[in-house]
């Protein structure tokens, strides 16, 4: 398998450089959209290379596991009836929460993942990244205002990347309940949770205060639907911070601090990779709340592809572990049989249940 996640890489770089020399090198910025500050033709420009460098990877691994395996046990096992059904409503989670935070929230994330990282963490990776990819396509050209944002397809390839990431998660067992741990593992993973959620949020707040002055995170929109739909993203983020405590505190549930350490490293990968297109679809400024930390990173003398790295490097850590949080909580509340039929459902069960249970339920039913 390592092989062919290497060949994969290595064949998407190959044709996201060609295709760059082809378009003769990014375009001009020109005139930035009034309403989402793009570049819109860099953004449609970097979406077409991206998105044909995307298939020509996944092209290869499909070829090579064929090779390997005689079978695309990759594509059968994971794009089940189950999977194909979740897969439009995440799809319509992502473009609703995403846009509402865009339009009316101005905090430093996106909560544009959700349904991304619940496919992935339900059904694997490939399922996972083509979700995403296909979220940010259709929330680019196909959905109509008020939901609608063009620069999104840009950023179709992170997306994909952030799926890929939480099917690994999934398939690893990270989200796993581990209820009733030891006091020390327990006070273990406080530790390492206060810190990882203090430490970005003290950042966040020293960016906002510098460029800002007062916080002010009343949600604020022309659009009344974006106003209460801005009440609901934000009060994810406060309960993500209150239930991260009280899993590791009641429930004695360790996987509180996987889910942080999952979300923080996603949020860096995806901040990494996100970075230069922000950089060269935005020239950093995307009308969202991620701004003020872009600004301070300015301000202290960053270049615009530093100071958009910076932002991300708070944001998007942020941003993934209010996701996987609220990602866990939904897999938590399905009943322990609709979690085992998805192709990584016992990666998802409690330490110690037997997935034959579900098996054996699944066999009942069919």
């Amino acid at each position: 398998m390592l092989v062919r996640w290497i060949a994969a890489l290595v064949t998407f770089a190959v044709v996201a450089a060609a295709g760059v020399a082809i378009a003769g090198g990014v375009p001009e910025a020109g005139q930035a959209d009034p309403i989402t500050f793009a570049f819109q033709q860099v953004a449609n420009v970097l979406a077409l290379i991206l998105g044909i460098a995307l298939l020509a990877a996944i092209a290869v691994y499909l070829l090579l596991e064929r090779i390997q395996t005689g079978a695309n046990a990759s594509i059968t096992t994971q794009f089940t009836t189950r999977t194909l059904i979740l897969m439009p409503v995440a799809i319509a989670l992502n473009i609703i929460l995403g846009q509402t935070v865009a339009a009316a929230l101005k905090i430093p994330i996106y909560l544009d993942s959700i349904g991304t990282i619940l496919v992935g963490v339900l059904a694997g990776p490939i399922a996972g990244a083509a979700t995403g990819f296909l979220a940010n396509i259709l929330w680019a050209y196909v959905i109509p205002p008020p939901f609608q944002y063009p620069p999104a397809a840009a950023f179709a390839i992170v997306a994909a990347v952030i799926g890929l990431m939480a099917g690994m998660a999934g398939g690893l067992g990270f989200l796993r309940p581990r209820l009733n741990r030891p006091v020390g593992q327990l006070v273990a993973g406080g530790v390492i949770t206060a810190a990882v959620i203090g430490g970005l949020a003290y950042l966040a707040y020293l960016g906002y205060t510098a460029i800002l002055g007062d916080t002010n995170l009343t949600p604020s929109s022309d659009n009344a639907i974006f106003v209460i739909l801005g009440w609901v993203a934000l009060g994810l983020v406060v309960a993500t911070v209150v239930g991260l405590f009280a899993l590791l505190i009641f429930r004695r549930d360790l996987t509180a601090t996987y889910v942080v350490l999952t979300g923080m490293t996603t949020g860096i990968v995806a901040a990494l990779i996100s970075a230069p297109i922000a950089a060269g679809v935005f020239g950093g400024v995307t009308g969202a709340g991620t701004d003020f930390l872009v600004a301070a990173f300015r301000q202290g003398g960053a270049d615009i592809e530093a100071a958009t790295l910076g932002q991300g490097l708070i944001s998007d850590p942020i941003d993934k572990i209010t996701t996987f949080f609220v990602v866990y909580l939904i897999v938590s509340a399905m009943a322990r049989r609709t979690v085992a039929r998805f192709p990584q459902g016992e990666q998802l069960l409690p330490e110690g249940e037997e997935p034959a249970e579900s098996g054996q339920l699944e066999g009942a039913t069919a």
